[in-house]
């Protein structure tokens, strides 16, 4: 049986009588002449087998056995070094071990003496407690493992825990101040300006078609009124394109202008 700090592996390929411990992946065969130790500071952890039970079902696993049909022999060999191993180190912790020990010399003692000639349902094989009892230690074992790799609070889990301070929430309006309203104001409009569409729309009043019309109204033998022929109900736009009409006429010698004195009514007729 390992102790602390020891394998498995390296319990089973050192010899009962020489092996004392194993330091820093060394075995140490010989111990100190000058090392004192009291009589109950050294304590010995079985931290690989749980028991008797576990032992076993480890000799048995590690050499891919049947648990339904053991070799007893075979395992009672095995078994009973690792015992040595233990009664080297500390006797007081292989004593439930000594006791499976006796139990499967038994068992042996039982499979080799000859059995009398009984019923087929008489028949009971010595082997048949100790399989179950490790069949269901061993049903034990996964449930525990299995238990074992949940996670647990404060050990994989930690709860956490904070406590929010007391703390009233006061929300202070923005400082604006007018220059700033302005300036957003401002690049609003300028923003606007960018979606803004020019059209370009023919122009309702010809210069050209109203000098046709003029000269429809002017006639060689006699003048109009130069007001008669501008058309105010146009807007301002029918008043500019009538007069640049006379203009363009007057300019073609088309039409004669006449002014009696300074101020007084101007009147057209069309040249002959």
């Amino acid at each position: 049986m390992p102790g602390a700090g020891m394998t498995e592996d390296t319990a089973a390929d050192l010899p009962a009588a020489e092996l004392h411990a194993v330091v820093r992946g060394e075995p140490l065969q010989e111990l100190p002449r000058d090392l004192y130790i009291p009589p109950d500071a050294l304590e010995v952890f079985l931290e690989t087998f749980e028991g008797p039970l576990d032992l076993l079902l480890y000799l048995i696993r590690r050499q891919n056995l049947d648990i339904l049909d053991i070799p007893i022999a075979s395992i009672t060999s095995q078994y009973m070094e690792y015992v040595e191993v233990m009664k080297e180190l500390r006797l007081e912790l292989a004593a439930e071990y000594l006791v499976m020990a006796a139990m499967l010399a038994e068992i042996k003692s039982r499979m080799l003496l000859p059995s009398p000639v009984v019923a087929e349902d008489d028949e009971h094989d010595p082997r048949a407690e100790l399989v179950r009892r490790l069949q269901e230690y061993e049903r034990y074992k996964r449930a525990g493992q299995a238990l074992d790799e949940l996670p647990r609070v404060n050990r994989d889990v930690h709860v956490a825990r904070a406590v929010a301070p007391d703390a009233e929430v006061s929300r202070r309006p923005p400082q604006v101040h007018l220059r700033d309203l302005l300036a957003a104001l401002g690049d609003v409009m300028a923003r606007a300006e960018m979606f803004s569409h020019h059209h370009v729309q023919k122009e309702a009043l010809s210069v050209r078609e109203r000098m046709s019309r003029t000269l429809e109204q002017l006639d060689s033998e006699g003048f109009t009124d130069f007001a008669t022929l501008l058309r105010p109900e146009e807007g301002r736009a029918g008043v500019v394109v009538g007069f640049l009409a006379i203009l363009e006429l007057i300019k073609a010698s088309l039409i004669e202008l006449v002014q009696a004195e300074p101020f007084a009514p101007i009147y057209l007729r069309a040249r002959a």
